[in-house]
């Protein structure tokens, strides 16, 4: 029993002291549970608001881990960054993204998995342009010899963007610029290789060639830029306006696009205006100015139609006279240069309207890959007003050949510039230049990191908006078409050669138009001179004189003659055309001078050359035609 009562009270100790330890783990419980709620909201409030202020777009993360120091050795492993659209601070959300009949986002860059695996044959030219670095390289000494021209460094490290600004360049070219590379680095995650590269946003090139040439000289320094020359080696880019041109109210490439071929619809080429049409800012350059004389006037029609635009009075207005898809109203439209190359070269050829391209100076990225007669007509600069009548006629009176010009360069520029190329030309620009670099890119004091949101968010108006329409919202789903093979010395020489002969076949069917007018003008001269009544009655009188001296007979008047004189024959003939054209031509007294002198008679050799002369241009003239119409022929089937 002893024993029992032992045992229960033991039972009972370890019961009370399971109960025990049951209520201190209960109680543990309880209070972990209130630790570990507590922990967790204050993790999530902390989250919470690191979410809210970066939605405002001013969340600083080195508030939390303090500041980041960059400096010139600075290397970072490979990140990967989970991509997520649409962006935080409301440049997305805020935007109206147009939709197409299907139901997709016109302004993103289409994934087309139909397109040719090759890249369009403008591409090529990257090789040549990167040509003067590929024995050298670029070491770091080359490159930083580009400091002085440049208006920003961009670095790509582990793919990311990081810009250190040097000077302001003209409005807000560097910011739709750096936004661009931003966007290709969204539309292509982790592609591109680590680079560095100086970039001028100016417009004419700086980089002379012939500052270069021989062994004694050191490599050229890169320098990028939306447009070169051939005395030049600055490497070409795509402009900033392929993500708008807010200060002008040029809106985003893609989007431009789509509008100007909504206004290629609301007029057919046929029921066009017949003339050339220009419309833009002569002030920038003295062949601007000098194409304002070919406008019409009361002395002359050089079936051109041009327009001063002020973009002062275009600002206060609204921009309402400047829509480029209410400018497709005519068969023709005129590039020409202005300072440089021209921005508005891409939106005049989207038009289906046959470009007339007035010889240029300078080239932009997509310029070299175009073939005159097939996508453009060429317009000489000096003695442009004679030449643009021309091209007008010739596109009059060849409607199907012009209309078949214009539609050929306007699909070369929906199809081979589509923003989705555009990102192409781009990433292999950037990529074969990576490959020529000796040094390893680095991160310089001064540079920041760029992002979507961090350009997108703190912009304003206009630029907040082309932002967000330009904006890629995810990656590609392909990779990026395929480089062609570089042109090799034979092919570059032949391509050269053939846009040399065709523009040179433009200008022997322009001389030849002026020369036909200006026999044309010689022969009604000719007769407006020398086929006057007096020359008439003169020729008359010596041909008649001649004869009668020839005459080796007396002259009787036969039986049954009658004489005649004005009135024996105008009195009988009663009204009508005859009697008017009678009483036009009559001689009302006699002429107060005597006739001309005759000419001496040809000799005979005189006379054998003469008609041997004549002969022999209608030769001429009859193998300019055969020749005129196979090399248009020809032209026109290539």
């Amino acid at each position: 029993m002893a024993q029992r009562k032992s045992t229960k009270g033991n039972n009972r100790d370890t019961q009370t002291n399971t109960h025990s330890n049951h209520a201190s783990i209960k109680t543990s419980s309880h209070q972990g549970k209130r630790i570990a709620k507590a922990t967790l909201l204050l993790v999530l409030s902390i989250f919470v608001s690191a979410g809210l202020l970066s939605f405002l777009c001013c969340f600083d993360y080195t508030t939390l881990t303090g500041p980041r120091q960059v400096t010139t050795t600075i290397t970072k492993p490979p990140i990967i960054t989970l991509h997520r659209f649409p962006r935080q601070c409301g440049v997305v959300q805020n935007q109206t993204q147009p939709v197409s009949e299907d139901g997709t986002n016109k302004n993103k860059p289409r994934s087309n998995h139909s397109r040719p695996p090759t890249c369009p044959s403008y591409f090529r030219w990257i090789y040549e342009d990167l040509r003067p670095w590929r024995e050298t390289g670029v070491t770091r000494e080359i490159l930083e010899k580009a400091r002085s021209k440049a208006h920003f460094r961009v670095i790509i490290l582990d793919g990311r963007v990081y810009v250190k600004k040097y000077r302001r360049p003209i409005e807000t070219r560097d910011t739709f610029t750096l936004w661009g590379i931003v966007q290709l680095l969204q539309w292509y995650p982790g592609r591109l290789p680590d680079l560095e590269l100086l970039f001028d946003a100016d417009d004419r090139p700086t980089v002379r060639s012939i500052d270069y040439r021989g062994q004694q000289h050191p490599g050229p320094p890169p320098v990028f830029r939306y447009c070169s020359n051939d005395a030049s080696l600055d490497i070409v880019f795509p402009d900033w306006s392929f993500w708008g041109w807010a200060e002008l109210n040029i809106k985003p490439w893609a989007k431009s696009l789509v509008a100007i071929e909504e206004g290629n619809k609301m007029t057919q080429w046929e029921d066009r205006v017949p003339y050339a049409y220009w419309r833009g800012n002569p002030n920038v350059a003295r062949t601007r100015k000098d194409l304002l004389r070919c406008n019409v006037s009361d002395q002359e029609d050089w079936n051109t139609r041009l327009y001063i635009n002020d973009w002062a009075t275009e600002f206060k207005e609204g921009f309402k006279n400047s829509n480029l898809e209410n400018q497709c109203t005519h068969r023709y439209k005129i590039y020409i240069e202005g300072w440089a190359w021209s921005v508005s070269e891409k939106y005049i050829m989207a038009c289906d309207s046959m470009t007339l391209n007035v010889r240029p100076t300078y080239y932009d990225f997509l310029i070299r890959g175009m073939v005159p007669l097939q996508h453009y007509w060429p317009i000489r600069d000096l003695g442009k007003c004679r030449s643009l009548k021309h091209a007008v006629h010739w596109g009059n009176t060849h409607v199907d050949q012009a209309r078949k010009i214009g539609e050929e360069g306007s699909r070369y520029i929906r199809e081979e510039v589509s923003m989705e190329y555009v990102y192409d030309y781009m990433f292999h620009l950037m990529n074969e230049y990576a490959k020529l670099l000796k040094f390893k890119p680095e991160i310089p004091l001064g540079a920041k990191e760029i992002t979507t949101d961090s350009m997108g968010c703190p912009a304003k108006g206009r630029w907040r908006d082309f932002m967000a329409e330009s904006m890629v919202m995810s990656p590609s789903e392909v990779s990026p078409c395929e480089m062609p093979l570089p042109y090799s010395p034979m092919e570059l020489r032949e391509v050269l050669e053939r846009k040399a002969n065709l523009t040179r076949q433009v200008e022997v069917w322009e001389d030849q138009y002026y020369q036909a007018k200006t026999i044309g003008r010689n022969g009604s001269g000719y007769v407006l001179k020398y086929l006057q009544m007096k020359y008439v009655y003169d020729y008359m009188f010596h041909i008649l004189q001649s004869y009668g001296k020839l005459m080796k007979m007396n002259v009787e008047v036969p039986e049954g003659a009658k004489e005649v004189c004005p009135e024996t024959m105008a009195c009988p003939v009663k009204g009508g055309r005859m009697r008017q054209y009678m009483d036009d031509s009559l001689i009302l007294s006699p002429s107060n001078k005597g006739s001309c002198e005759t000419p001496p008679p040809f000799e005979d050799d005189e006379l054998k050359k003469f008609l041997e002369k004549k002969k022999s241009v209608e030769k001429e003239v009859e193998k300019w035609t055969n020749e005129y119409w196979e090399e248009q022929n020809k032209s026109l089937q290539h």
